[in-house]
């Protein structure tokens, strides 16, 4: 299945978006009851049982990763439109590569502002919304937000009251961004893992505002790390896609070169891609001027 490139990194940000549905109420302490400090102490209290639990100081010591799986997709009338192997690679914040199908065809490789795509026709440089598109979804991504993003200045912590959530009575803990994402996430009383993860953003080009939701099951012990290995993202109510890891490993140690396109001209002349017409002019201009 071949899969346009500009949307790559959207697929794979690890994502579920959906609206929860209603849930059981459940008697416990009202955040509406609260005082502020009360409820912004209620929070952190939550978000370090969720920390502990995942791991404590190991998980939080992440810089790295390395996960391998499949990525279910579905069409807008919830059909599986068929499954795809993937790897992905993080070097957190803000570095990230994906090699799509068994074979690493197609490979995906951004780096802070800048990003390039491998297929068969060669090497070629992202465009600056694939770009843009990437760095808004790092942001969200609640590895980024655990790890890094609550160090933040003018990040707000408050809790948001307990309820049911897919069976499981949930604290909720809502954050907010100095951009205005709002982020809720359920947190198992009893696990302490995240169920949910909710983000609610402001889209320009529509009047209401857009839901993502990502949901996590499955969470097995992997390098320390407590890790699900199954993540379903619903968007606005609508399925897009499940990813299912196999494995992940943290902190392997990637090389220098390995988020850059160097690597990418590489894996290209690894797996016998020919060079683009544009790229082939490219270098012999560059010899021109050497």
């Amino acid at each position: 299945m071949r899969l346009r490139s500009s949307k790559l990194w959207a697929i794979l940000a690890v994502a579920v978006v959906s609206v929860a549905l209603p849930s059981q109420h459940v008697q416990a302490q009202n955040p509406d009851n609260m005082m502020p400090e009360e409820r912004a102490a209620k929070g952190k209290q939550v978000l370090e049982q969720l920390i502990s639990a995942l791991g404590g100081p190991t998980y939080l010591d992440i810089r790295e990763s390395n996960c391998d799986g499949r990525l279910a997709q579905f069409g807008h009338n919830g059909e599986l439109t068929g499954y795809t192997n993937f790897k992905v690679y993080w070097r957190y914040p803000d570095k990230n590569r994906t090699d799509f199908s068994k074979k690493g065809v197609i490979v995906n490789v951004y780096n802070g502002d800048r990003g390039w795509t491998l297929d068969r026709g060669g090497v070629t440089e992202l465009s600056t919304a694939a770009v843009a598109d990437f760095q808004e979804q790092a942001k969200r991504d609640i590895n980024n937000l655990l790890r890094v993003r609550l160090k933040e200045p003018g990040m707000t912590i408050r809790f948001g009251g307990t309820d049911v959530v897919d069976l499981r009575t949930v604290d909720w803990v809502e954050i907010t961004d100095t951009e205005q994402r709002d982020f809720r996430l359920a947190v198992d009383k009893s696990s302490h893992f995240l169920v949910r993860s909710v983000v609610t953003l402001t889209d320009d080009t529509a009047p209401d505002r857009s839901v993502e939701t990502h949901i996590y099951t499955n969470y097995q012990l992997m390098d320390g790390v407590w890790t699900p290995l199954q993540i379903t993202l619903d968007r606005n109510g609508r399925r897009i896609n499940q990813v299912f890891f196999q494995s992940c490993k943290y902190n392997p140690g990637f090389s220098e070169d390995f988020f850059t396109k160097a690597a990418l001209d590489k894996r290209s002349s690894e797996v016998g891609v020919k060079k683009s017409k544009a790229e082939k002019k490219r270098e012999k201009e560059a010899e021109k001027d050497n």
